[in-house]
């Protein structure tokens, strides 16, 4: 089946990684369908800019209903689903005794319920036509303990597991489910949460041995990788680390620095 034929579902495709992995996408070919909480107009409208084919839907991936119509949607106008990234999520900041009930499960519910309603729904069709590919956006956060962020850690850790089910359960029937792990990426949350004095650029980047930060389009393309059958073909069950060695690098800050 040609790349042009090929339709691509992104959650949280209006600003960030999510849009510029629309963007990516549709410049390989994809036809894209676009769900966030606004209206992603501004992704849909670079598509089309560009030469592309794609559509908005505003809902919340929480609401099974939501992900039910969503999904009608991109039926009717595309007719089939090759690729899902699961890309929408929030963050949640405080300690964790600070932490309301309420504000663990409303991150629980968006970065770990929703991807399984997405991937349950969606995956139905790719398993009935025995391909697909669903790429879940996790975070560094969900391989290792980062101080304040609770809910947001325990959501990305079991993004990672579900994941790996998933990828078990659904291998042997064509579709395969993979993660990106990114670290600190330069987008619109990244600015609010730093607008909260929770932490500085020079934090992130004294840290990242790399020493900068990563783009939407560093993520965004380890995406397209892992979505390609072509281009990850075995690959299933996998948790990409796309984080600049943040995960891998033991050292402390002056030897880590002493480096650059």
């Amino acid at each position: 089946m040609s790349t042009t034929e090929r339709v691509a579902v992104i959650t949280g495709g209006a600003q960030g990684i999510g849009r510029r992995t629309a963007e990516l996408l549709a410049e390989q070919g994809y036809r894209i369908a676009i769900i966030d909480l606004q209206q992603p107009a501004a992704t849909v409208s670079a598509i089309q800019a560009a030469g592309g084919t794609a559509f908005a839907f505003a809902g919340d991936i929480t609401q099974d209903s939501t992900v039910a119509a969503f999904a009608d949607s991109v039926l009717s106008s595309y007719g089939r689903i090759d690729v899902l990234v699961n890309n929408a999520g929030i963050s949640h900041i405080a300690p964790a005794e600070d932490t309301s009930p309420s504000d663990y499960r409303r991150v629980l519910e968006v970065n770990l319920v929703a991807p399984f309603l997405l991937a349950q729904t969606f995956g139905k069709h790719m398993l009935a036509a025995s391909r697909g590919s669903i790429v879940n956006v996790a975070s560094v956060a969900g391989l290792l303990g980062i101080a304040d962020r609770s809910a947001y850690n325990a959501s990305k850790a079991g993004l990672i597991g579900l994941t790996r089910t998933l990828a078990a359960e659904w291998g042997g029937r064509g579709v395969r489910v993979n993660a990106v792990c990114p670290g600190w990426v330069k987008t619109e949350m990244d600015a609010a949460d730093q607008a909260r004095g929770t932490y500085s650029d020079a934090d992130i980047t004294g840290r990242v041995p790399m020493g900068r930060f990563a783009t939407a389009d560093d993520i965004a393309r380890a995406i397209a990788f892992l979505a390609d059958d072509a281009e990850s073909s075995f690959i299933n069950g996998h948790a990409l680390s796309v984080d600049g060695g943040w995960a891998t690098d033991g050292s402390w800050e002056s030897l880590r620095l002493s480096k650059r």
